[in-house]
This record gives C-alpha cells, structure tokens and sequence, in this order.
C-alpha cells in the first residue's frame, strides 16, 4: 500500500475508533472531576448574581423578569435539540466542547456597553449556549461510570457530581468577595474564564463507548419515542418532575418568608448553607450507599418522603431551630432522587440516546418548576407558608411510582 493511502487508513481507524491524534487523555474519575469543578465554579461564580449584573446595566425589573422569564423558556427548547444534535453525531465531546466555549465567547460580550435589546440578545443566547451543558456532562459521566477494564476501575457518578456541587459553593464564595472589592463584571470575566477551562477539560475525556446500530437515521421524534416506551424511563422523569418541581416555592419564596418572621440574613445563610453540605455530602458518601443497600426504588422513595416531613415543617413553622434540623434534608429530597434517577438511566438508556434522555429527564422538571414558580407567587400571596401544602402533596403523588422505579428492564 503507498505511504499516502496507509496514512489515510490509519487516520479513518482512528476516527472510528474515536481517540483523537493530539490530545491526551486523563484516566476516567479525574477527568469527569475536572470538568465538573471547572464547570459548577462557572455556574458558581456568575449565577447567583445574575439579577444584580442585569439591573446594573440600568434594566428596570419588570424588563429583568422577562429577560429571565425568556431566557428559561430559550433554554427549555436549546438543550434538548443540543442534545438530540450530539448523539446524532455520536459526539458528546465536542458538542460540549463548542457549547461552553461559545458561552464563554457570549459571556464576554455581556459586559460590552451596548443597547438593551442588543444585551437581551447576548443574554439569551448565552444562556441558550450553556442549556445542554449538564446533560451533556451526565450522559459522558454515566456512560464512563459503567466501563470496566484492567486499567480502570468504575467510579460512582455520585463522587463526580458531589464535587461539582462543592466547587459550585467555593466560587459562589469566592466571587461574592471578589465582586466587593471590584465591580459586578469580574463575574463576567471568571465565568469566561472557567468555562474555556471546560472546553479544554471535554477534549481530556476519555472517548465514550459508540454502539453499532446507527442512530444518524432517526429522526427526534423517533428517538423521544424510543426512550418513553421504556416504561421505567417514563415513571423517573414523572418523579423528578413531581419532587424536583416541588422545590419551586421553596426556591422562589423561602427566604422571603424567613426574612418576614425575623429570621436575620446571616441565619438565612446558614439554612442555605447546610442545605447544599448536604447535598455535598449525599452525593459523595452516602447517596451512592443508599442506592446500593435499597436499590434505586427504595431510594426514591426516601427522597419523597423526606420531601413531604421538610414541605410539611416549612408550612408549619418559621422557627429557625426546626428549620435547621430539617434543611439537611436537602441532601435526601435533590441529590438522592438524582443519584437513583441516574442509576436507572445508566442501566436502561441505551448509549446511543443518552445524551437525549439526559435532556428529557432536565426538560420534564425545568417546566414543571417554571409552572409551579408561577402558581408559587399566587399561593404565598394567598396563604403564605401554608402553600407549601401543595408541594407535600406533589411529593406524595410521586411515591406510587416508587415500586416501578425498584424494576430493572
């Protein structure tokens, strides 16, 4: 064979194969931990100053709830056609890659002094860009998470997630100081930043397993198809939209309420704080145990029933000793039920549609929050903390699901 056409073939076999040339590969765990700090300190450093960011551009708040109102409903519709595009492309990588290096190249754009509708525009592609970030990163996790080798031991996808959270916490700290001793843009600026971070920490991953039936000839359609006539995939995505939608008027409404009965700003920070230690610490410890000693029913149904004891203290009560005892529960009530919904996809999605489950599995609780958040602000108008009732209520319509969820198909 001449030298050209032996190059050539062993570049297709490469190609096929799915090592690229030039980039090195980290083993499996340090690589997806790598991507999830860089990742979650991104989301850390910029989102929980968002609002403020926005209304120092001299946005008024009634254009700042429909710039924010806009950007969830844009990133309800980009993350899944993302997502379908990557595993139509069999190239989870790179769809990753691109997305969070043109957040970054948008995030920069932000802080550009130009006209409000030029911003809304920015604004709303960015978040559009970051949309399948996550399910993207969960669908490369799972998939790494189940291979075995003589070079490779698995890892829990819980270890990879619960450090995403920590570096969520330590950039949120980080650039809550910062921006006190600057100005509101240097969030722009480590967004950026971390993000390119990202997209260099994507190429370091190791190459996920291809199947060998086709999946460019399926249309979206069919592919959603597919994954809801998995019937256990039906009843996760009905749990987590139920029990994670049921955390909307705790997120919308919680500080709010505390605040009114004199609960001080710096106790507030505490019972957010233990909430998402917990949350640290199910993820890595003893969320992955919990699914293994109960499978990933009994687990979800724990998270459900956490769920109802914490939105029945919140109606109850504002006393700051009670909610410090149950805001822990955090840790059950989110990060548990994921750990079990990830379990069950890793075991029945098929790999070729993986990145497409993850990003049902995000769209079916995105909407069912965003409704609920909506319906959130006419049930605390009316009743206050009693409007937490409905959300016990939600949580206990999600236990019946629980025996079907204890299924391997």
């Amino acid at each position: 064979m001449p030298l050209g056409r032996h190059a050539g073939a062993v570049l297709e076999d490469r190609m096929k194969a799915q090592v690229p040339l030039a980039v090195p590969r980290f083993a499996a765990l340090p690589s997806f931990i790598l991507l999830y700090v860089l990742m979650y300190a991104a989301f850390g450093v910029a989102s929980p100053f968002w609002p403020r960011f926005i209304e120092s551009r001299g946005i008024t708040p009634e254009q700042i709830g429909v710039l924010l109102g806009l950007g969830t409903l844009v990133r309800l519709i980009a993350g899944p056609i993302a997502a379908r595009l990557a595993d139509r492309l069999q190239e989870l990588r790179a769809v990753l890659a691109s997305a969070v290096t043109l957040a970054a190249c948008l995030a920069v754009g932000l802080v550009w002094n130009v006209g409000l509708w030029i911003f809304f525009l920015v604004y709303i592609c960015h978040g559009a860009a970051l949309a399948p970030t996550t399910s993207l990163a969960d669908a490369l996790a799972l998939g790494a998470s189940k291979l075995r080798s003589a070079h490779e031991r698995r890892f829990e996808y819980g270890w990879v997630r619960g450090s995403a959270s920590a570096a969520f916490i330590l950039g949120t700290i980080i650039a809550g100081s910062l921006i006190d001793a600057t100005e509101l843009s240097a969030i722009v600026w480590m967004q950026a930043v971390l993000l390119l971070g990202t997209a260099f920490a994507a190429l370091l991953l190791p190459a996920p397993r291809v199947e060998p039936q086709a999946n460019g000839e399926q249309s979206s359609l069919e592919a959603a198809r597919e994954l809801l006539r998995i019937a256990i995939f039906r009843r996760l995505v009905l749990a987590a939209a139920l029990v994670f939608g049921s955390h909307a008027m705790h997120d919308a409404f919680a500080v709010i309420l505390w605040n009114a009965a004199g609960i001080s700003s710096t106790a507030i920070g505490f019972l957010w704080s233990e909430a998402v230690a917990a949350e640290v610490v199910i993820f890595i410890v003893l969320g992955p145990r919990l699914v293994n000693w109960f499978g990933p029913g009994g687990a979800a149904a724990i998270a459900m029933l956490s769920a109802v004891i914490r939105w029945v203290v919140m109606a109850t009560t504002t006393s700051f000793v009670v909610l410090a005892i149950v805001q822990p529960l955090h840790g059950m009530t989110f990060a548990l039920l994921h750990l079990a919904c990830m379990r069950l996809m890793a075991d029945v999605v098929p790999q070729r549609l993986a990145a497409t489950a993850q990003a049902i599995y995000a769209l079916a609780p995105g909407l069912a929050t965003a409704l609920l958040t909506l319906l959130s602000g006419v049930l605390y108008a009316r009743f206050g903390g009693n409007g937490f009732l409905l959300m016990v209520l939600l949580s206990l319509l999600a236990l019946p699901l629980c025996p079907g969820l204890q299924k391997r198909c």
